[in-house]
């Protein structure tokens, strides 16, 4: 969840129990636990929302470090051809030098 939309989440909470406030038919007592409940919810709707996102994250490291790998493993194979094709190549008494002239 972005800045944006937990900012967006806490307002409407907010709203939302001010507007129960003002409309519900119970004592003070009964109103503060049902905020309290309600802010209890928002809790724990947060610490699971961020336990998601965290994982998320934690994936989406995983596949860039997968992504990183093999392009490393791409790399050493090219780097590795181009020492063989070099070796070849001189192993064979040509050289590039030899080869411009």
């Amino acid at each position: 969840m972005d800045k944006k939309g937990l900012s967006s989440f806490l307002l409407g909470l907010g709203v939302g129990v001010g507007i129960g406030m003002l409309f519900a038919p119970k004592s003070g007592r009964e109103t503060r636990q049902l905020i309290k409940d309600k802010a209890d919810e928002g809790s724990e709707f947060l610490k699971q929302r961020g336990t998601e996102l965290k994982q998320s994250a934690s994936e989406w490291v995983d596949k860039g470090k997968e992504a990183i790998s093999r392009q490393k493993d791409t790399l050493a194979d090219a780097v590795e051809a181009g020492r063989q094709a070099y070796r070849d190549a001189v192993g064979h008494g040509s050289s590039p030098e030899g080869a411009a002239q």
